[in-house]
């Protein structure tokens, strides 16, 4: 059995990054809606509560029923968390005179609290509120003060029972990995038993208990989570797992190919499909950002059920899904707002009458290529950026036609080939070319021009959630546009996208 620590979600932007902090320190947790307790059984070895962009004075604020919980679990309150506690048992919560957003430093901590073990006194942490705890209950004790917020944090006397108004998991708070782990381990008594080669090893066993002698059907898409998924499904149930891998005609150039032949000598069951026509054929004349991932996703629809339905007595389809994907489909308010359609295709397993099994569904990216190095993947396939599923069409803004796909193509290449070469690739988390819908007067000899402008985007990130653009070094820039400008005919002007995100989104479309 599992150990684990649940994280109640009221809805902070942080609350991933709890997950994330805890999971360093090799201990599962999962998040769960705050109106959505799980059951609390033995696994389950303490609960932290979120912070929320609500305010607990608010009549529309989370209310959490922590009845089964308190003082039975071992409990944090991180930021709202801490108000809530505080509020629901006898203490008073007011609108802050002195608003704490940004950095401060803790003045006064009780080296005896067992939560501040090794954090010492001047310790930086990070604040974002408006509320303050103006009074707590009798039996609360504090453990920590700022030189502006007197109940920085608490300990409920007599209880595993803890508040916090500042948030640890943001890596401003310089000691907030340490008191995570003095929780977590500490207080909660996890074992941090949760490894990759622990998760490779639970997960082939459960897998083999599932699938049994069944077959699996899987659509590879060159990314490092479907190629993870799949050498985990192949360990464990071999060839019995058979791999489609599409060419939408909207892949990176030679991709096709080439991803084609490193899976193949991975020993994989793989199947490759070439079905550029059908996709550039359904795309003819679509402008529109969210007709064309859905015109996408019929096709693929269409040419994966023509594939599968060729191998005899399928009971499975299997999906590299990962835990943001399912975080984001239950969220605390409900599915969040459509900002941009999934690129993983969610109506296969109703057409195709399948059971769907999602070996990743639990992990965050960066635990995925860690899972990905246990399990000996290449680190040329576990290091690739990621890639949207529709590919160049969502980077092609405008009408798609074949042949702006080979010019974008072409720029693609010049990019990520030259990241690779100068020894920068590693150093950004996604990088491509987006052609634009306009036209801009060069001058090329002596000659005018009136050709199309590309768009570089590169960006560093941990997860995709938050972005912000690289600052690539203006040699590579200037060298990176004029090989593009000179060898690709139909370009005439490169420019860089310096756009983070949020508010930008990291694609275009």
């Amino acid at each position: 059995m599992q150990e684990m620590i649940v994280i109640l979600d009221c809805g902070s932007q942080y609350t991933q990054l709890i997950a994330r902090r805890v999971r360093e320190l090799n201990v599962y947790c999962e998040i769960h809606p705050f109106n959505a307790v799980p059951h609390l059984g033995k696994a389950v070895k303490g609960v932290i509560v979120s912070g929320s962009p609500a305010s607990v004075r608010d009549s529309k604020a989370p209310q959490l029923e922590l009845g089964p919980i308190k003082g039975k679990f071992p409990l944090l309150g991180v930021c709202f968390g801490a108000q809530f506690l505080a509020q629901q048992h006898g203490g008073s919560v007011e609108a802050s005179q002195t608003r704490e957003y940004g950095r401060a430093n803790l003045q006064f901590i009780d080296d005896r609290s067992p939560l501040f073990k090794s954090v010492g006194e001047g310790s930086q942490v990070w604040m974002s509120h408006g509320d303050t705890i103006e009074k707590i209950p009798d039996n609360y004790r504090i453990i920590a003060s700022t030189r502006d917020v007197k109940v920085a944090a608490y300990h409920i006397e007599g209880e595993k029972t803890y508040g916090i108004q500042f948030h640890p998991e943001v890596y401003h708070t310089k000691d907030g990995l340490t008191l995570l782990k003095n929780f977590v381990v500490g207080i909660c008594g996890c074992k941090q038993d949760w490894t990759p080669a622990s998760f490779v090893e639970d997960t082939i066993t459960k897998l083999r208990k599932k699938l049994g002698n069944d077959k699996v059907v899987l659509g590879l898409s060159g990314g490092v989570d479907s190629t993870v998924a799949a050498v985990l499904l192949s360990e464990a149930i071999g060839d019995r797992l058979h791999c489609i891998f599409v060419n939408n005609g909207l892949l990176r150039k030679n991709e096709f190919e080439n991803v084609l032949e490193q899976y193949t000598e991975m020993g994989l069951n793989i199947k490759g499909v070439d079905a550029s026509g059908r996709f550039l054929e359904a795309l003819q004349g679509v402008a529109e950002p969210e007709t064309k991932r859905k015109a996408i996703g019929r096709i693929f629809i269409d040419v994966f059920d023509d594939e599968a339905s060729q191998i005899e007595e399928v009971d499975w389809l299997a999906q590299g899904t990962i835990y943001p994907d399912v975080i984001e489909s239950v969220s605390v308010k409900g599915p969040s707002a459509t900002i941009k359609s999934h690129h993983n295709v969610g109506g296969l397993p109703d057409i195709m009458n399948l059971k769907v099994v999602e070996p990743l569904n639990t992990l965050f990216k960066d635990e995925v290529r860690r899972v990905g190095r246990s399990l000996g993947i290449p680190e040329e396939l576990l290091s690739r950026h990621p890639f949207p599923g529709p590919g160049l069409a969502i980077r092609i803004l405008g009408e798609i036609t074949e042949e702006k796909v080979r010019i974008l193509q072409e720029v693609d290449h010049i990019f990520i080939s030259g990241l690779k070469e100068h020894d920068l690739y590693d150093q950004v988390w996604q990088a491509g070319a987006i052609l634009l819908p306009v036209q801009s007067v060069g001058v090329m000899g002596d000659e005018r021009t009136y050709e199309n402008v590309v768009a570089l985007r590169a960006v560093e990130s941990t997860d995709g959630m938050t972005a912000d653009w690289v600052h690539l070094p203006y040699e590579f820039l200037a060298e990176t546009s004029n090989k593009i400008i000179n060898r690709i005919k139909g370009v005439n002007r490169v420019v860089y996208d310096i756009s983070s995100k949020p508010p930008a989104t990291i694609e275009w479309e």
